[in-house]
């Protein structure tokens, strides 16, 4: 048994020191990303590979069915975005995003959820709140918000309120209406193909989309590897998948857990 718990580590040890090593995030945005609690970043794809991937990203949501396909009041979501298209394995491998990760949940880690996330239009302000509870077990979580379409003011940007990740308190703690503008609160606005990475111990939640159109994006978690997993890659995969990834993405989606 030790044997095989040493054959686990070592890749999962030597993958999590060649991303820590790596140099594609500016300082100045890890500086932010840490002291803050978010940053606004160019995204892994633009150009023709981002037309495909919003191609992709639209023909999942019109064909989405079953309890991975979830509508809500104001969203519309689906979780096994990355059994439909390859194009979709570019998003978590974006070394600036893995880069991050090394940094705020420091040892190695997975991810934890993956999902398409269309805000329609016409919706109200989300409450402000974290995406986790004050000393979780499972912190920290670093999110990340791809923007399939442009974030605006008027069509429901997230909003953030910095350095809210240190505070011991939440919005439902504090605040009598979590829908109400907040007084210290950044948006996170940026053309189509730009990423929000953000501690999931930060104050946000998106504004109010008064627009009638809908609001695209792609959105995900990472959790260190011995924290609790949103969605069940591992067993959820379809093996024709799993057979064209990279050691890189098995990491990350915590594929050979099983050798524990």
């Amino acid at each position: 048994m030790k044997r095989s718990r040493q054959c686990y580590a070592d890749p999962v040890d030597d993958q999590f020191q060649q991303i820590r090593s790596g140099r594609t995030l500016p300082s100045q945005s890890l500086r932010q990303l840490v002291e803050s609690g978010f940053v606004v970043v160019p995204g892994p794809v633009s150009g023709d590979p981002f037309n495909e991937l919003t191609a992709a990203y639209d023909e999942v949501m019109a064909v989405a069915a079953g309890p991975d396909f979830r509508v809500a009041s104001s969203t519309t979501r689906m979780s096994d975005l990355l059994t439909y298209a390859s194009v979709f394995h570019d998003v978590y491998l974006y070394p600036p995003l893995l880069e991050a990760c090394s940094h705020i949940i420091g040892e190695p880690f997975k991810l934890s959820s993956f999902l398409a996330r269309t805000l329609r239009g016409g919706t109200p302000a989300q409450e402000l709140h974290a995406d986790l509870v004050r000393g979780s077990e499972d912190a920290p979580l670093l999110g990340f918000i791809l923007m399939i379409d442009s974030f605006r003011e008027e069509n429901g940007a997230t909003r953030f309120v910095p350095n809210s990740q240190n505070w011991p308190d939440l919005p439902c703690d504090r605040l009598s209406d979590a829908r109400a503008k907040y007084a210290d609160e950044v948006l996170g606005r940026g053309e189509r193909g730009t990423m929000i990475i953000f501690n999931g111990a930060i104050w946000h939640g998106h504004t109010a989309n008064v627009t009638p159109d809908s609001r695209r994006s792609i959105q995900g978690y990472f959790v260190r590897r011995s924290a609790r997993s949103g969605f069940d890659f591992r067993n959820r995969m379809l093996p024709a998948a799993r057979s064209r990834l990279n050691p890189l993405a098995r990491y990350l989606l915590a594929l050979d857990d099983e050798t524990r």
